[in-house]
């Protein structure tokens, strides 16, 4: 069997973009994965210590996860979604921002997927809230539900046609990106400018932002460039002053570039120390992915509560506790991961540095229901109160998007926030109780 590095690497080569070779995809770990091919990564992810007092905390409080795993690329069996959110449900874990598209990926693609989720989620019915305000939110937190927010982490799904953001509103889309990580219409996403496209944001990106804007769709910067994420920044500052955008699922650059084993040029997909410090400013967040890969130079076949107290930390230091969250970015199974990083080649065009990582063995992510309490004990032993946790772990996605969805300004929202905890909290008892 042809191996999956040389299939990769000869991608590269067909379009001329070789740099270096990339070492053989030979350990245990990955090899077992690929082959077996049955194996869940995310299921596999390590269960980590945690004390009681930390697993009430999270059961107790408003989290907001994200993951990115559209079916047939990051879940390929009912049983695995199905076990991922029980799991999930059981830890307390209020609900998670969805991907259902990416890439290049068609409107008619995200009704297959819509679809697909929908069923799947159908077979357990009463386990799930479909999201479409805070209060939907707020409701899965009190029944023990499971809060699902749509997003989309591509702008191509509109097919040209920009009164679909109407229709992808209406089914629940609350968050979307202009370019993964390639050129697209809409502008350069961060490979492309990685391998020197600096196209940044084109004019048709400034249509799709503004019906985004008309539709209260969260602009979310993860997956594009320096030049593409600074101009959509800039447009948005320009002509809707008070609308926040955000990184749902990036890494802070500067955790990881004075690492002893730190690659020349960094993982293409984090961000900068001032691209952290505008979304900030704007009202927004942003969310550290436990993705392993994307862990420069450190790449840990297990990512540990320390390491993603670490990345938390960091953003805080640097943006303040009201603007960071989380995001797992879980993407499950490996398999088809790599099948369909193979298939995309031009998307995951880095030089090898993501199958290097994998070589390494990080290849899966920090699972919330098996992570999150012993990152809560982490970060109380570093002086973080419930209070700054509260806002972390899903407040200040909250507020986000109460202020994008609802257009409430984020003074009324912390001025009611106190009394709202105490109402979730009393009516949360009656709920178990009744």
């Amino acid at each position: 069997m042809k191996e999956r590095s040389d299939v990769f690497l000869h991608s590269y080569k067909k379009r001329g973009k070789m740099k270096y070779l990339v070492k053989s995809l030979t350990t245990v770990a990955l090899a077992t994965t690929l082959l077996v091919g049955t194996l869940n990564a995310s299921i596999e992810s390590k269960t980590w210590p945690a004390s009681e007092k930390a697993k009430k905390f999270v059961a107790d409080t408003i989290v907001i996860g994200f993951f990115a795993s559209p079916h047939g690329i990051g879940w390929t069996k009912d049983e695995h979604l199905h076990n991922y959110l029980d799991d999930s449900r059981a830890a307390g874990i209020t609900g998670h921002s969805m991907t259902l598209t990416a890439v290049g990926h068609t409107f008619n693609d995200f009704i297959t997927q819509h679809k697909k989720w929908r069923s799947v989620m159908g077979q357990k019915a009463d386990k799930f809230i479909f999201v479409k305000s805070v209060r939907d939110i707020e409701a899965a937190h009190i029944q023990g539900k499971t809060a699902v927010i749509w997003n989309s982490q591509t702008a191509t799904i509109i097919d040209g046609d920009l009164s679909k953001m109407i229709t992808l509103k209406e089914m629940g889309v609350a968050s979307m990106i202009l370019a993964y990580n390639d050129l697209f219409r809409t502008g350069s996403g961060s490979l492309a400018e990685f391998n020197g496209n600096k196209t940044g944001l084109t004019a048709w990106g400034k249509k799709v932002l503004d019906a985004m804007a008309e539709n209260r769709i969260i602009v979310d910067l993860s997956h594009m460039g320096p030049k593409m994420t600074n101009d959509i920044m800039d447009y948005m500052d320009k002509k809707y002053p008070g609308i926040p955008y955000v990184f749902t699922h990036s890494l802070p650059a500067g955790l990881y570039k004075d690492g002893k084993n730190a690659t020349k040029r960094g993982c293409y997909r984090n961000i900068s120390d001032q691209e952290a410090l505008r979304a900030a400013k704007s009202g927004g967040y942003v969310s550290p992915t436990f993705t392993e890969w994307m862990m420069d130079g450190v790449w840990p076949e297990d990512v540990t509560p320390v390491q993603v107290a670490d990345m938390i930390d960091y953003y805080a230091k640097l943006v303040g506790v009201d603007h960071v969250g989380i995001a797992s970015d879980d993407l499950f199974t490996t398999e088809p991961i790599v099948a369909f990083a193979e298939s995309q080649a031009d998307n995951y065009d880095d030089g090898g540095y993501m199958f290097r990582a994998f070589d390494k063995g990080a290849t899966g992510c920090g699972e919330l229901s098996k992570i999150l309490a012993a990152a809560t004990d982490e970060l109380w032993k570093r002086g973080y109160t419930n209070e700054d946790l509260k806002k972390i772990f899903g407040g200040n996605k909250m507020r986000v998007y109460k202020q994008v969805w609802e257009g409430e300004s984020p003074v009324q929202f912390n001025k009611d926030a106190a009394d709202t905890e105490k109402l979730r909290k009393v009516l949360k008892e009656r709920y178990i109780t009744r």
